[in-house]
């Protein structure tokens, strides 16, 4: 037999089960990603985690309850926002354990996905959560974020990492501006780095309520689909938990800055009929097909711009297609 290579037999292999540090959402030992627009929480949403985790309280209660389980010790990487000015004000106002927050200094030497000091930190710490903040800036010059032959060594690098030392790893990160675009190809650069994390997961906007956020997973690998939660971020109140809030994940990805269900039903009906590949389609199919909802031009229009699609002329013909689609997805 050819002893040149391993082989392993499944029935050598001990089942285990896997383990959350956030039930449904964020599992220990894996790689996680919080993505969605700018400027609708994800940052404040993983503040206020950190700070029930450092100190042991439910996630939902607020500053100052009992101690539920055991605190743990975290590292949060920021490429955005001052610690001394931001992150440290936001984790005070949240409730953290600010002695049981670590951050790594990479004020002499950027720190990369792959840099070493990453093990060395979560060992000498023994944390159990680790954040990149957002994950884009952290590839390093020389990684080409489109490309998955690059990507693919970085994640599982971070991945390996966590997978020692019983750690989670979250990336955070930005989506792109394609609004017709599927979820799974929402996130920047190549999707490979969705296919490499565990849990995928969308913070965005609700449509009922501007002030609300709603966290919902759209890739649960490990376990079935949990009920999204959602919290309100407001200028009078600052951040609060509301908890399960049920909602579908199609709704949340209705860009921001879309008034009225006119709008919004003119948005599902193009994301049905307009091909998501860069594909044409005849317009006056479309506006046929739309009429027949009772769907105005003027209003398909409206949110043809909205989410991306173009009228493009082919000899005396228009059709419709996704603006830049290859480029944005």
């Amino acid at each position: 037999m050819d002893k040149s290579y391993k082989l392993i037999n499944m029935n050598d292999v001990e089942a285990e089960e896997v383990e959350w540090l956030w039930e449904g959402f964020i599992p220990l030992g894996k790689l996680t990603i919080l993505h969605g627009d700018p400027a609708k929480g994800k940052t404040m949403a993983m503040l206020n985690i950190i700070a029930a985790l450092t100190t042991g309280r439910d996630l939902f209660s607020p500053p100052g309850s009992p101690q539920v389980r055991e605190p743990v010790n975290v590292i949060y990487q920021t490429a955005e926002d001052g610690l001394a000015d931001t992150i440290k004000p936001r984790l005070i106002a949240a409730g953290a354990d600010c002695r049981r927050v670590f951050s790594i200094d990479d004020s002499d030497r950027a720190l990369t996905m792959s840099d070493e000091r990453i093990e060395k930190a979560i060992a000498d710490t023994q944390a159990k959560l680790f954040v990149l903040d957002p994950f884009q800036a952290f590839l390093g010059a020389r990684v080409d974020m489109h490309r998955a032959n690059e990507v693919r060594p970085q994640m599982k690098r971070l991945g390996d990492v966590g997978a020692r030392h019983r750690c989670a790893m979250v990336l955070i990160g930005h989506l792109n501006k394609n609004g017709k675009a599927n979820i799974d190809y929402r996130g920047l650069g190549s999707i490979d780095f969705m296919a490499a994390a565990r849990s995928v997961i969308l913070c965005a906007r609700s449509r009922e309520d501007p002030d609300v956020r709603v966290l919902a997973t759209t890739k649960p690998s490990l376990t079935y689909e949990h009920t999204p939660v959602a919290f309100r971020l407001s200028k009078d109140r600052g951040f609060e938990w509301i908890g399960e809030y049920e909602t579908p994940v199609h709704d949340l990805l209705v860009p921001t800055g879309v008034k009225g269900q006119k709008t919004y039903d003119a948005i599902d009906f193009l994301k049905e009929v307009v091909p998501e590949d860069g594909e044409m389609i005849a317009s006056s199919d479309v506006l046929e097909k739309a009429e027949a909802k009772g769907i105005a031009e003027k209003t398909l229009r409206n949110a043809m711009k909205i989410i991306g699609i173009e009228s493009v002329r082919i000899g005396d013909k228009w059709f419709m297609c996704c603006k830049d689609a290859e480029q944005q997805m």
